[in-house]
């Protein structure tokens, strides 16, 4: 069975099984598109079926945009991945629980190194990019400098709000607003002109649904459910278009399956025009040395890196970046077989994390 026909496969059975509403897969392989596909349906209720230029919360795909601001800051000399975060935001001083208040790297927080964390329960005024919030961004990053570090920078690997204190170093740098630092440097270059915050045109955003006992559940305003991390999720599907909630670094951006496939076949191509060939190269590198991310894994600068494939139990060679979106989202970069891949469905969890991910990066590489 050719690869097309494997793909087609995963997602038919995917929808048919009511696990996903829908979805839309782009494959690029050699600098050109392989495979294409918007399948089920945006809005279920409305019967509005997917299209290619349907726009979905970004949640975590957000990330590695943000990374990629600050990293053609740093090729443009503007900023250096070695500096403190507090060159550029002085008061950003989180200590550790003894009271010491080490320095903390941009690197650091490209890598989620940083002492950072997701999880603030002392202090609910502190929110990621999805629950609905009125606090500003400064807020919350006076907020969680307030709180104590949940390890020495460097010595652990944590996933947590360090992409949002990038986006904060990214704005001051630029000196305008995260969006319009994210739209100078990465996405107005790669013409990726339906990815911004907020969405340029809220009529085409998918509605998102979350898992359900037998199907998906069109999400509410909150919608909570159970993280496969073993604590709870709180999506606000409407903080997207709240002009008062922060511009998230880590979660807050809309995109689209052709503009995301644009800026991941600029990175599998070496940069242009965005970064330098060698600056893609460390960015896809183990940046965390022998700290992991999860087994046969480390972390680059952009996502997860797999070192040892057998051990991640993912089906391509090591050298593969990848991550995804809570909303439902996965990508993938393989420089070894010069491949890219992004997936973005409308139905949290199971599209993140579950089957459909692995089924899909399977039958990418299984022929």
């Amino acid at each position: 069975m050719i690869r097309a026909e494997r793909i087609d496969r995963v997602i038919d059975e995917a929808i048919a099984a009511r696990r996903l509403v829908g979805a839309v897969v782009m494959v690029v392989e050699g600098g050109a598109i392989t495979y294409r596909r918007a399948a089920g349906l945006a809005d279920r209720e409305a019967g509005i079926p997917m299209r290619e230029d349907t726009l979905f919360r970004a949640a975590s795909l957000t990330k590695p945009l943000v990374a990629a601001t600050i990293l053609a800051l740093a090729d443009k000399g503007r900023l250096a991945l070695s500096d403190p975060v507090t060159k550029f935001l002085p008061t950003f001083r989180p200590k550790l629980a003894d009271g010491r208040e080490p320095a903390i790297t941009l690197a650091q927080l490209l890598t989620h190194t940083a002492g950072l964390t997701y999880s603030y329960p002392r202090d609910r005024a502190i929110t990621s990019g999805l629950p609905d919030t009125a606090v500003t961004l400064d807020e919350t990053l006076r907020r969680i400098a307030a709180q104590p570090l949940a390890y020495e920078p460097g010595t652990a690997w944590a996933y947590s709000m360090a992409t949002d204190v990038l986006g904060a170093v990214a704005a001051a740098v630029h000196g305008s607003t995260l969006a319009e630092a994210v739209r100078a440097h990465v996405t107005g270059p790669l013409g990726m002109a339906d990815t911004d915050f907020p969405p340029v045109d809220a009529a085409r955003l998918a509605v998102p649904y979350g898992d359900g006992e037998d199907e998906p559940v069109r999400m509410g305003e909150p919608h909570v459910m159970a993280s496969p991390w073993g604590d709870q999720l709180t999506f606000s599907p409407s903080r997207i278009l709240n002009p008062s909630a922060f511009q998230s670094g880590g979660a807050g951006m809309a995109t689209t399956a052709p503009d995301y496939i644009r800026f991941l076949t600029a990175i599998l191509s070496g940069g242009g025009p965005i970064l330098q060939p060698e600056t893609v190269r460390r960015a896809l590198a183990n940046q965390t040395g022998e700290i992991e991310q999860a087994p046969g894994k480390r972390f680059s600068y952009l996502g997860s890196t797999t070192i040892d494939p057998a051990l991640a139990e993912l089906p391509w060679p090591a050298g593969t970046n990848s991550w995804g979106g809570i909303y439902g989202h996965i990508w993938s970069i393989d420089p070894a077989s010069d491949i890219a891949m992004v997936s973005l469905t409308n139905t949290a969890l199971y599209g993140g994390e579950g089957a459909f991910p692995l089924a899909l990066r399977r039958a990418l590489y299984d022929g």
